[in-house]
C-alpha cells in the first residue's frame, strides 16, 4: 500500500468517534514514564517529544540463529552500521515510511504488512508509542482513518474465543455500534501488534491447514475464533483485506514470520552516531553533567559499545550520574566494567531505599532467588504468586527494583512485576549467589549454567565473575554485609580452571567461543593475578573465523595486556574491522606474529597499524593483512615501517595496484629494510610495476608471491633480468595465474642457475613447448629448483619425456595436476621415477584423465623416494586400486599420503585396501572421499582403520553410507592418539 495516494474523507458519522479516539490516544501516548532510583520520584513523567531520540531503522533484517545472549549478538554489527551511517550508505527508513511501496519486497493488492525487529531494550515499544502519538496529532499517516494498537502481553490475558469486534471494544469500548461502518473501508485501517516474542500462543504461518480448515482461519470481523487466529488472518490479509498491519518482535521470534505475507522488513539499529550523545543530553537536565557522563562513556570502549541500546543508556545514566553530581564520590572509582556499572546502579537504589527495611540482605537474597529462577526458565514477568513463593511482599523497598505493570485479566486489572531490564534481573540473580549463607551446591550451579547452549546464562555468569572483584563488591557490601569469602574463592577457582581447560581447545568454533566467554569473565573480574596464572605460558592464541565484536576486542585487549607469554595472535576472518583494531592497538606491539587477514580493515586500519609498528618496542616480525580491501592509499603508511622489525608481510588479495607497489618498492630498496617474505598475490598488478619489483631483488627479499596478477610475458622478462643479478637472493617465487605462455619460458630457464629453489607457474598457459624449454634448464648442473608447480598448464603426454629427464636432479616436489597427461604420459614418467637418482618425494597427478591402465606403472614406484601422491579426480576405478594395493603391501613402500578421492571406487576394492594396509608401516593420510562406498564396506574400513597403525587421518566424506554406517566409522575418531576420521 502506498500511503500518500489519498483516501476518501472519513464519513461524517465516524468523525466524532475518530476525534475521540485520536484525543484518547494522544493523552495515552504524550508522556513517557521513566524509572528513577529516587525515593520521592520513583517514576518521572516526561513529555514524549522532549525525551524521544530518533532511532535508526534500516529497511532489511539480518535474521540469524542466536546461540548467545541476543542483546550482545545484535550488538555485533553496530560499529559497522555506525561507519556506514557516517558514509551515508545505510538505507534508512523513517517510521512514516514503513508502508511506502519503495521499501516493499512483496506487492499485494490486499494490503500491506510490516515487521520491525529489534533486540530487547532497543526501543520497539517506545517507537510504537511515537507512531501512535504522531498519528493522533496529525503528523503522519493522514490516509489511515483509524489506528488500533495492541500489545501481545495484553493479548496473553484473553483466555476465551473472541472476534475482532469484541477485541477492539475490549480495549476501545467507545467505538460502540459504529464498527460496522469501520469495516467498510479497510484501506483506512492500521493495526499494530507489539512484541510478538512475548505472545504465549505460537502462530504458525507455515501451517497449510489454515488455508483448508475454516476453523483455523478468521475471514469476518464478527467471526468467533482464537486471538491468535485473528492476528494471523489480519497479517495474511484474510481478514479485512486492504488493511495495513505493523508487527514488532525480537530477532529470536522472527522465524515465525518467514512464511507470513510481510511486505516490508525493517530492523531497529538503535542509536547510531550522534544519537547516543543526544540521549544523554536529554537524560540530564544539567548539560555539564551530561557532557561529563558522555565523555566518560565515550572514553570507555566497553561502555561506549553498549550505548547503541537505549535501555543500556538509561542504566548508564542512572549509575554514572551520581559520580558527576555528588562531591563525595571519587572520579577514579567510576565504573569500567559492566559488573561495576550495575553494582553502582544497585548501590544507588540501596542508598535511596535501604533505610526503608530492616534487613535488605534477606530481602535481596529472596529477590535474587526469584530472579535466578526467571533466568533459568526464561521468565521476565512475575505475579503475586511468585512473590508469595519467595516470601516477598510488595513494599516501598521492593518497588525500587521491580516495576509494577497493570495487566488485564478478562475484565479485571491485576498487577504483575518485572525488572526494568533483563540484564538487571540477571545481575540480581548473580548477586544472590554471594549472599547465600550455605553455597554447598554452588560449583554444581556454575557447571550446569555453563553447560546451557542457548545463551540464557551467559550474562549471568559474567556478572558472577565480576562480583568476585572487590571493586564491584565493595559498594554493595556497605548495605548487604560482606560477601561470603568462600563463594568468591570458588568463582576465582572456577574461572581459572575454565581458562586452563579451554586455552588449548580452540580447534572448533565452539571451543573459541567458550574461551572468549571465559575471557569476558577475566575482564569482569579485573583480577590481574588470575589472568596471568590462568593463561599461563601459552604462546599462541587463535580466534580465527570467530566473529568478534568491539566489546570482544576490548576484552581481548585487556587480557592480552596482562599476559607477556603470547607471541602469536591469530585473528583471521574475525570481522573486527578498523573499530575492533582500535580496541586492540595498545597490545599489538607485543606479538612476534600477527595474523589479521579478511577483517575489512581498509586503509584506515593500516594507518593505525603502521603507528603501532613504528613504536620503538614493537616486536612484530610476521604480519598478515591479506584480503583487507587495501588500496594504493595505504602504501605510504606500509612503506614507513619497512626499516623496523618486520621480516614477513602478507598483502595478498587486496587492491594495491601498480601505483601501490611503486611506493612500496622505494621502501623495500632502503638500506634498513629487513623484509624477507612478501606476498602480493591478487593485487591487480600488471607489467607496469615489473621494473619496480625487479629493483628490490638485490635486497633482503628471499620469498615473493606475485600469483593471480596480470604480469604477462613482458612482466616476467623484466623480472628475469633482475633474477639473474649476482646479488639476487630470491629463493621462492610465485607466478601462478599470470597469463604466461611459452614465450617467457626462455627467460625463466635463464635464472635456474641462481638461488631459486621453489617456483610456482601453475594456472598459466605454458603448454608442452614451454615445458620443453624449461626442462633444458632444469637439467643444468647448477639448477637448484626443488619445488615446481606446473598445474593447469595445458600439458599433454608430449612433454612427459622432457619432464622425466629432470627427475635425477634436485627436484623433490612436482605438481602436474589439472593437465591432460593421460596414461601414456604417466607410463613415461614412471620410468624416470624408478631411476636410482630420482629424488621426487611429492607428486600431484590429480585430474589428469588417468585410468586403471597406468596403475601398474604407478605401483612400480612405491618402493622409491615417493612419500606423497595425489591421484584424486581421475578414473582409476576398483581395478586400478586393487593393483595399487599390491604395492602398498611391499616392505619398501614409503608412501605416507595417498589421495584417491573422486575415482569411482566401490565396495569391490575395499577388502584389497584393508588387507594391504594391515602390514603397511608408512601410510599416515588416506583420502577416499567422494566415491561410492556403502555400508557393505564398513566392516572392512573399520578393520583398515584399526589395523593400519600409522594411519592418522582417513577421509570418507561424500560416500553412500547410511547414518548408521557413518556413525560406526566416525566412532573410531581418537581410537588411537591423533587418529581423525572425517565423514
Amino acid at each position: 500500500m502506498n500511503i500518500g495516494r489519498g483516501l476518501s474523507e472519513v464519513p461524517s458519522h465516524l468523525k466524532g468517534v475518530q476525534q475521540k479516539h485520536k484525543e484518547i490516544l494522544r493523552v495515552q501516548t504524550e508522556t513517557l514514564r521513566v524509572n528513577t532510583i529516587l525515593i520521592k520520584e520513583k517514576v518521572k513523567i516526561f513529555q514524549l517529544v522532549d525525551r524521544y531520540v530518533e532511532l535508526t531503522i534500516i529497511s532489511n533484517v539480518r535474521d540469524r540463529t542466536l546461540v548467545e545472549h541476543e542483546l550482545l549478538a545484535r550488538g555485533r554489527d553496530h560499529e559497522e552500521w555506525r561507519k556506514k551511517d557516517l558514509r551515508r550508505e545505510l538505507e534508512k527508513i523513517r517510521t512514516d515510511q514503513l508502508f511506502q511501496s519503495s521499501f516493499s519486497l512483496r506487492k499485494s493488492k490486499s494490503g500491506s504488512s510490516a515487521a520491525v525487529s529489534g533486540v530487547p531494550g532497543i526501543g520497539k515499544t517506545t517507537m510504537v508509542q511515537k507512531i501512535v502519538y504522531d498519528w493522533a496529532t496529525g503528523k503522519i499517516y493522514p490516509d489511515f482513518q483509524l489506528v488500533f494498537s495492541f500489545k501481545f502481553q495484553d493479548l496473553n490475558t484473553i483466555n476465551c474465543r473472541m472476534n475482532l469486534r469484541n477485541l477492539i471494544l475490549f480495549f476501545y469500548p467507545y467505538f460502540g455500534n459504529v464498527l460496522g461502518e469501520v469495516w467498510k473501508n479497510p484501506e483506512g485501517l492500521l493495526f499494530i501488534f507489539d512484541g510478538l516474542d512475548e505472545f504465549k500462543y505460537r502462530i504458525d504461518f507455515a501451517d497449510n491447514r489454515r488455508n483448508t480448515e475454516p476453523q483455523l482461519m478468521c475471514t469476518n470481523p464478527e467471526c468467533w475464533c482464537e486471538v491468535s487466529d485473528i492476528v494471523y488472518s489480519l497479517i495474511q490479509h484474510k481478514l479485512l483485506p486492504g488493511c495495513s498491519v505493523l508487527v514488532t518482535s525480537r530477532p529470536t521470534a522472527l522465524h515465525l514470520l518467514k512464511k507470513a505475507e510481510i511486505s516490508v522488513w525493517a530492523e531497529i539499529l538503535g542509536f547510531v552516531g550522534d544519537e547516543r550523545k543526544e540521549y544523554f543530553n536529554k537524560f540530564f537536565e544539567d548539560q555539564t553533567v551530561a557532557a561529563a557522563v558522555f565523555k566518560h562513556v565515550e572514553e570507555n570502549q566497553i561502555l561506549y559499545t553498549m550505548c547503541y541500546n537505549p535501555s543500556y543508556c538509561w542504566i548508564l545514566g542512572l549509575a554514572l550520574g551520581p559520580f558527576f553530581t555528588q562531591r563525595n564520590m571519587k572520579h577514579q572509582q567510576v565504573p569500567k566494567t559492566i559488573t561495576q556499572l550495575y553494582s553502582y546502579y544497585i548501590y544507588n537504589i540501596l542508598k535511596n531505599h535501604g533505610r526503608e527495611i530492616e534487613s535488605p540482605h534477606d530481602v535481596f537474597l529472596k529477590l535474587g532467588e526469584m530472579a535466578f529462577t526467571g533466568v533459568s526458565e526464561k521468565k521476565i514477568v512475575f505475579r503475586n504468586g511468585d512473590l508469595i513463593q519467595y516470601n516477598l511482599q510488595p513494599s516501598q523497598f521492593l518497588s525500587g527494583f521491580l516495576m509494577e505493570l497493570l495487566e488485564r485479566d478478562d475484565s479485571i486489572q491485576s498487577v504483575v512485576y518485572t525488572f526494568p531490564h533483563l540484564t538487571i534481573q540477571e545481575f540480581v540473580a548473580a548477586l544472590a549467589q554471594f549472599l547465600t549463607p550455605d553455597p554447598k551446591d554452588f560449583q554444581k550451579l556454575l557447571s550446569e549454567a555453563d553447560s546451557e547452549e542457548d545463551g540464557r546464562f551467559e550474562i549471568f555468569l559474567r556478572f558472577v565473575a565480576g562480583l568476585s572483584s572487590p571493586q564491584s563488591a565493595r559498594p554493595l557490601e556497605e548495605f548487604l554485609s560482606p560477601f561470603l569469602h568462600q563463594t568468591t574463592c570458588r568463582v576465582i577457582d572456577w574461572v581459572k580452571e575454565k581458562v586452563k581447560g579451554q586455552i588449548g581447545n580452540t580447534a572448533t568454533e565452539a571451543g573459541k567461543r567458550n574461551l572468549l566467554n571465559t575471557f569476558h569473565y577475566l575482564f569482569e573480574s579485573q583480577n590481574k593475578a588470575l589472568a596471568q596464572s590462568a593463561v599461563g605460558s601459552v604462546e599462541t592464541l587463535a580466534f580465527s573465523r570467530l566473529r568478534l565484536t568491539p566489546i570482544d576486542c576490548a576484552v581481548l585487549s585487556h587480557v592480552l595486556g596482562l599476559c607477556d607469554t603470547i607471541k602469536h595472535l591469530d585473528l583471521h576472518r574475525c570481522y573486527i574491522q578498523c573499530e575492533g583494531l582500535r580496541r586492540l592497538e595498545h597490545v599489538l606491539y607485543k606479538f612476534q606474529k600477527l595474523r589479521l587477514p579478511s577483517n575489512n580493515l581498509g586503509d584506515s586500519g593500516v594507518k593505525l597499524l603502521s603507528a603501532v609498528l613504528r613504536k620503538p618496542g614493537c616486536k612484530i616480525q610476521e604480519l598478515d593483512l591479506g584480503g583487507n580491501k587495501l588500496t594504493d592509499s595505504c602504501a605510504e603508511d606500509l612503506a614507513s615501517v619497512f626499516n623496523r622489525s618486520l621480516t614477513d608481510l602478507n598483502l595478498g588479495n587486496n587492491n594495491l595496484g601498480d601505483s601501490g607497489v611503486k611506493r612500496l618498492s622505494v621502501a623495500l630498496r632502503g638500506p634498513d629494510c629487513k623484509i624477507q617474505k612478501l606476498d602480493l598475490l591478487g593485487n591487480k598488478l600488471t607489467d607496469s610495476c615489473a621494473e619496480d619489483l625487479a629493483s628490490v631483488f638485490n635486497r633482503s627479499l628471499t620469498d615473493l608471491n606475485l600469483a593471480d596478477n596480470k604480469l604477462g610475458d613482458s612482466g616476467v622478462k623484466r623480472l628475469s633480468v633482475a633474477l639473474r643479478g649476482p646479488d639476487c637472493k630470491i629463493q621462492k617465487l610465485g607466478l601462478g595465474g599470470n597469463k604466461l605462455t611459452d614465450s617467457c619460458a626462455e627467460d625463466f630457464a635463464s635464472v635456474f642457475n641462481r638461488s631459486l629453489t621453489d617456483l610456482n607457474l601453475g594456472d598459466n598457459n605454458l603448454g608442452d613447448s614451454g615445458v620443453k624449454r624449461l626442462s633444458v634448464a632444469l637439467r643444468g648442473p647448477d639448477c637448484k629448483i626443488q619445488k615446481l608447480d606446473l598445474a593447469d598448464n595445458k600439458l599433454t603426454d608430449s612433454c612427459a619425456e622432457d619432464l622425466a629427464s629432470v627427475f635425477n636432479r634436485s627436484l623433490t616436489d612436482l605438481n602436474l595436476g589439472d593437465n591432460n597427461l593421460g596414461d601414456s604420459g604417466v607410463k613415461r614418467l614412471s620410468v624416470a621415477l624408478r631411476g636410482p637418482d630420482c629424488k621426487i618425494q611429492k607428486l600431484d597427478l590429480g585430474d589428469n584423465k588417468l585410468t586403471d591402465s597406468c596403475a601398474e606403472d604407478l605401483a612400480s614406484v612405491f618402493n622409491r623416494s615417493l612419500t606423497d601422491l595425489n591421484l584424486g579426480d581421475n578414473n582409476l576405478g576398483d581395478s586400478g586400486v586393487k593393483r595399487l594395493s599390491v604395492a602398498l603391501r611391499g616392505p619398501d613402500c614409503k608412501i605416507q599420503k595417498l589421495h584417491l578421492c573422486y575415482n569411482r571406487l566401490t565396495d569391490s576394492c575395499v577388502e584389497d585396501l584393508a588387507s594391504a594396509l594391515r602390514t603397511n608401516r608408512s601410510l599416515t593420510d588416506l583420502n577416499l572421499g567422494v566415491n561410492s562406498f556403502t555400508d557393505q564396506s564398513v566392516p572392512a574400513l573399520r578393520r583398515l582403520i584399526l589395523t593400519c597403525r600409522t594411519l592418522n587421518l582417513i577421509q570418507l566424506w561424500d560416500n553412500r553410507f547410511s547414518l548408521n554406517g557413518e556413525n560406526q566409522l566416525a566412532s573410531l575418531w581418537g581410537y588411537r592418539p591423533g587418529l581423525s576420521v572425517t565423514m
